[in-house]
């Protein structure tokens, strides 16, 4: 269990979190990322007004799939003056680099975070890295124990959050959509009354 740079589990509300959401043009190893959003959690609140969030230059704009740029709403004309990716992945990194890693189904944005700065040359930083997917499975099991027949917690953001009764957001909106992960952690981390860092990975 990777805890670097802990020496040992802290108390869950010591650590800053990096709720992080990309979107890209789709899933493929060829797709690329078209906008980062981040907002932090310092001891157990969300501040949002530190929040960070910007469109990405593509690096091959002619090997943008129409689908996944209208998916998002992000017009071609509004990424020709975005910052480039090496920029936007310098900032990614000075966030993560001493600081958890929030995120929803994190082998999505895991797996083109680590291609990209292999690509740009950046060493991946291997943040600690929670999983509001996981924490949303391991939640269901304790609830199996006591209800067996009850239904598994749904794994869409929206659908999860709306399990839990929280409100309906922008999506396909990647600041949008790191604030409501970032709220979920929050009820999902009461929910299992994990004191611990560790107890959350």
């Amino acid at each position: 269990m990777n805890l670097w740079p802990f020496s040992k589990s802290p108390a869950w509300n010591e650590v800053t979190y990096w709720a992080l959401d990309l979107e890209t043009s789709g899933l493929n190893n060829d797709d690329q990322i078209l906008s980062v959003g981040m907002v932090p959690i310092r001891h157990g609140i969300i501040e949002f007004g530190a929040h960070f969030y910007s469109l990405v230059r593509p690096v091959r704009p002619d090997a943008l799939s129409a689908e996944g740029v209208k998916a998002h709403h992000i017009l071609p004309r509004e990424l020709d003056s975005a910052p480039g990716l090496e920029e936007v992945l310098e900032e990614i990194k000075t966030r993560i680099g001493h600081d958890a890693l929030l995120l929803h189904y994190s082998s999505v944005d895991l797996s083109f975070l680590q291609r990209y700065f292999r690509a740009t040359g950046k060493p991946w930083v291997k943040p600690v890295v929670v999983d509001t997917v996981v924490l949303l499975a391991r939640l269901g099991e304790r609830r199996l124990r006591l209800e067996p027949h009850a239904k598994p917690f749904p794994t869409g953001l929206a659908a999860a959050r709306a399990a839990f009764g929280l409100p309906g957001h922008l999506e396909h909106h990647a600041l949008w959509d790191a604030l409501a992960t970032a709220e979920l952690f929050l009820v999902l981390r009461q929910q299992l009354q994990a004191q611990t860092l560790r107890q959350l990975v």
